[in-house]
């Protein structure tokens, strides 16, 4: 008996397991007597193909033409099922290919004298193996729907000639290959208004984050110093802005710099230095900086606080050793307090010039992105993403809105992964 079962063993086929998959999901689990397994892979198979294959079929021909009849078929509503059926399509193939790989690989381990354990033991291997995965597929479905479907609806948007003129039902969305992005950067209006835009979003990015980076930095090192007394109400002052809204907070700066009313020019340039006052909200250069000002007073308690607790980290035996090797006040900033302080944080640095390259908020609320430029169609504050907004709401060029917003994601993406391979922040753990 023994005999005949090593021969079963041996003349068991690993390739006619994996035609049979291919063939039809389950066939191969079958073949290897995994009766259960086999049976749940068919009748996922036969439900695609009763329930899923027709709408399936239909969406990735929306993808493919965005509609052909005028007034009839809405080519954005049929973009958005060609992405859903893509998605779906993406995951059955995964499904397919796993169902292959599962009945080739249990075809190899039975000619190799593998015997299947019996039900009960089945399940219970399957819910010591598998039990993680069934727990992150509710996250993982979230993240397809909330994070994955936009960003490809995005991207496949900026291919398209989707505008105010061409807005279904009534007209036909076209797929327009790379025109729109040849237009960025060959139409006068939107070539000027996109390098003057980029400049001052990474002016703005890398001016409004590393002044308030270094004036949290400078204050966590003032109340940090042993000869400051009453530290904890010091503290408590300067984390105050943070604990304000910071809508209510840019709101309460607009006003003060109003050109006619506000109280900066009102209580404090036209007393001093006479005249009319600094044209704060009409000249894109003091607007600016009346931006980058209030974005660094916004900012700054945040690096505060972060800075305070890991300055109170760092070990005061450091410090009392570099006063034995004679160590300046500077040498020691330099050499321990600021190269502890940048490993710890570095990573929440990093994610706050991503904030400030998409912040929307303090553009908006304060002057709407204003003032207007000549001979651009932007304001003269607007970021990328303000100019998105305004893109999208006020003009409706959904397609060129999406090709800034896929150059952008491009920036950051490239930017943060660069910075988080300079640093060592998530490689030191690996290393240990």
């Amino acid at each position: 008996m023994n005999h005949n079962s090593n021969n079963n063993f041996k003349n068991h086929n690993p390739n006619i397991a994996t035609i049979l998959s291919i063939i039809f999901a389950g066939l191969g689990q079958l073949y290897n007597r995994r009766f259960l397994k086999g049976t749940i892979f068919i009748l996922l198979e036969l439900a695609f193909l009763v329930t899923l294959f027709d709408t399936i079929n239909f969406g990735l021909w929306g993808l493919r033409t965005l509609g052909t009849i005028p007034g009839t078929d809405h080519s954005i509503r049929l973009l958005v099922f060609g992405v859903l059926a893509l998605i779906a399509t993406i995951i059955l193939i995964a499904l397919y290919v796993g169902n292959v790989m599962d009945a080739r690989n249990q075809a190899k381990k039975i000619k190799d004298g593998w015997q299947p354990k019996g039900l009960k033991d089945t399940i219970i291997d399957f819910y010591d193996t598998a039990f993680p995965y069934l727990m992150t597929v509710p996250g993982l479905l979230l993240m397809i729907f909330v994070v994955i479907f936009p960003l490809i609806f995005s991207v496949l948007l900026a291919f398209t000639n989707y505008n105010l003129y061409n807005s279904p039902p009534r007209n036909l969305v076209d797929w327009v290959g790379f025109e729109n992005f040849k237009e960025l950067i060959t139409v006068p209006i939107w070539q000027d208004t996109f390098i003057s835009v980029l400049a001052w979003t990474i002016v703005w990015t890398v001016v409004a984050t590393t002044l308030q980076i270094a004036l949290g930095l400078f204050l966590a090192l003032i109340v940090n110093d042993p000869r400051i007394r009453f530290k904890k109400l010091i503290r408590t002052i300067l984390i105050l802005p943070w604990a304000v809204p910071a809508f209510v907070t840019i709101l309460i700066f607009s006003a003060m710099f109003n050109d006619d009313f506000g109280a900066i020019n009102r209580d404090i340039i036209i007393p001093l230095l006479g005249g009319e006052g600094i044209p704060w909200l009409s000249e894109p250069f003091y607007a600016r900086t009346a931006i980058i000002l209030i974005q660094t007073w916004l900012g700054f308690p945040f690096i505060f606080a972060l800075f305070t607790g890991v300055l109170q980290s760092i070990s005061k035996d450091w410090y009392e050793a570099a006063d034995v090797d004679g160590g300046s006040r500077f040498q020691k900033f330099r050499f321990i307090t600021f190269p502890h302080v940048m490993f710890a944080t570095a990573p929440l640095l990093i994610m706050q010039y991503a904030q400030n390259f998409n912040n929307f908020n303090i553009i908006y609320l304060f002057n709407e992105g204003g003032p207007p430029v000549r001979n651009q169609n932007a304001g003269g504050t607007d970021i990328l993403i303000s100019w998105v907004y305004k893109l999208t709401f006020e003009t409706n060029n959904y397609a060129m809105a999406a090709v800034i917003s896929l150059i952008m994601g491009l920036i950051i993406s490239g930017f943060a992964f660069y910075q988080f391979r300079q640093t060592k922040s998530f490689k030191e753990e690996g290393e240990l």
